[in-house]
């Protein structure tokens, strides 16, 4: 076990894990933000994107070790109250049928609308492409992405 000082959605925390634990266990687990799902423990699904220094990145594939020092965002530090655009748009289009993957959802949309605000539909497609919904809600996805882009215009 060691110890790691992480800075989750600004606040600074210390946990004592195995280095190779990964930062989703550590959310989760020991610093109680459940807004981080687990999907597939395998990268594919996208059900557990956080923002690593603003980056989308999936916490199952991160261990600890190597977040340490850097700003770690998750769903529950995105908006304290869900007014962030991105989750503005997601209720006023009503997104999710089941939610488990709208967190993961609403991390990749609001990272990459802070890098091309304006996008096409094919660059919204493109962008979200590693996020699955088993629900099948990829059109109202996109639309919603839109929506929010328009708000944050």
């Amino acid at each position: 076990m060691a110890k790691y000082n992480l800075t989750v959605n600004n606040t600074p925390y210390t946990v004592e894990v195995s280095p190779d634990t990964p930062l989703l266990w550590v959310l989760r687990d020991h610093l109680n933000l459940l807004g981080t799902k687990f999907g597939c423990g395998i990268g594919q699904c996208g059900a557990c994107t956080i923002h690593l220094d603003g980056t989308p990145t999936k916490s199952c594939l991160l261990t600890v070790s190597l977040a340490e020092g850097k700003s770690i965002t998750t769903i529950e530090g995105l908006s304290e109250d869900g007014s962030h655009p991105v989750q503005e748009a997601w209720k006023e289009i009503d997104v999710p049928q089941c939610g488990y993957c709208q967190a993961g959802q609403i991390m990749t949309a609001s990272a990459f609308l802070i890098k091309n605000p304006n996008p096409s539909r094919e660059e919204i497609r493109e962008a979200m492409h590693e996020n699955i919904c088993r629900c099948a809600s990829y059109n109202r996805i996109e639309i919603a992405v839109e929506k929010a882009a328009k708000k944050l215009s």
